[in-house]
């Protein structure tokens, strides 16, 4: 019997890419870019959903406000009160995670077709070969070149050098970037400083897997954010709650 993994996401996303390839001229790292796009496009309701849950939030923050000064001091008050204003407007503050949870299997599945796609191995060669279909148009792509931009997109960023160090240093600012527009301010004080942390460590994260897993992967990366970025901006009306205060700046005292 199949395996259910290859057979619905990863043989297609191989075998899309090795496609792309070939229509875009032999360019491996152009068809990651218009992979990136289309896999945008199809999860484009749910991050829709979640940008005008952002939008929401951001148009929400008055009442908030309102609520922190009037309940500032009972904060199981204040998060009931938060949750029953949620809960009103329709919004669930943590739905930014679904697009990152969807994407997860693309993920993986497009790690393993960089990987499988640019076979160098006699081994790897023959798994490929079992795993590409009968397309003309995917037979004529192989074998694939892993140049794109100066990077070699099978070799992972740490063993790209220099631009591979830059390609980590903008999957990690443009996911902070898109982190920053859509997460609104900790409701309790006592938590702003875990907010802050949390902020960071997904970038942090996503930079070290760079580093490590090949650079093909931190492309889609980076092209996602910044496409998100893009959206979110011209769907929220602006930069959201990236022009409120840096998590690097200290929290303000009262009374000075």
């Amino acid at each position: 019997m199949p395996n259910p993994w290859y057979l619905i996401i990863a043989d297609p996303v191989l075998n899309v890419l090795v496609a792309l390839s070939h229509i875009l001229g032999g360019s491996f790292g152009l068809a990651i870019i218009v992979l990136t796009v289309v896999i945008r496009l199809i999860t484009w309701p749910l991050n829709k959903r979640q940008l005008n849950s952002t939008k929401a939030l951001q148009e929400m923050q008055p009442k908030i406000q309102e609520l922190q000064k009037k309940y500032g001091k009972n904060q199981q008050k204040l998060q009931q009160e938060m949750m029953k204003l949620y809960k009103e407007a329709g919004v669930n503050p943590l739905g930014c995670l679904w697009p990152m949870l969807v994407q997860l299997p693309i993920w993986i599945a497009l790690y393993q077709a960089i990987m499988r796609a640019l076979a160098t191995t006699p081994e790897n060669l023959l798994d490929l070969a079992q795993r590409l279909y009968s397309w003309a148009v995917v037979n004529q792509a192989i074998p694939l070149s892993s140049q794109f931009l100066g990077l070699d997109l099978g070799l992972s960023a740490s063993a790209n050098g220099g631009l591979g160090l830059f390609l980590v240093v903008i999957v990690g600012g443009t996911m902070w970037v898109q982190q920053k527009m859509s997460q609104a301010p900790a409701v309790d004080p006592r938590q702003e400083s875990t907010s802050r942390m949390m902020m960071l460590m997904m970038p942090i994260m996503f930079g070290l897997l760079s580093l490590s897993f090949p650079a093909g992967l931190g492309l889609y990366w980076a092209v996602s954010n910044i496409i998100g970025i893009i959206t979110q901006y011209f769907v929220t009306g602006g930069w959201g709650y990236l022009k409120l205060r840096s998590p690097f700046q200290p929290t303000p005292v009262k009374g000075k």
